[in-house]
């Protein structure tokens, strides 16, 4: 095996592995699987104005379930998010 060598900066490294397999530096027959069990997603910070019933509506959902309710926001845009995107995968896939 080669020995990878020490980069400069993440953009130097991008670019050597570019242009370099890593079989010739990495034996991939003893790899392991690598659990990070507290790493969290990165989010962003958005504002977004909704209408007071619905903001009231969306508290008392969520304290019923014992949630905060940006958290149950979020669990519900995700499910509807990916709802959306497995009924249009199809149309998307023909463009």
């Amino acid at each position: 095996m080669k020995s990878i060598p020490t980069f400069k900066s993440e953009e130097a490294e991008r670019k050597f592995w570019t242009e370099h397999d890593s079989t010739e530096y990495v034996d991939w027959s003893k790899a392991k699987r690598a659990v990070f069990p507290n790493l969290k997603p990165s989010t962003k910070t958005i504002s977004l104005r909704l209408p007071q019933t619905l903001l009231e509506e969306l508290k008392l959902l969520a304290n019923k379930r014992d949630v905060p309710y940006q958290s149950l926001l979020k669990v519900f845009l995700s499910e509807r998010v990916e709802s959306e995107l497995q009924r249009h995968e199809p149309k998307m896939a023909r463009a």
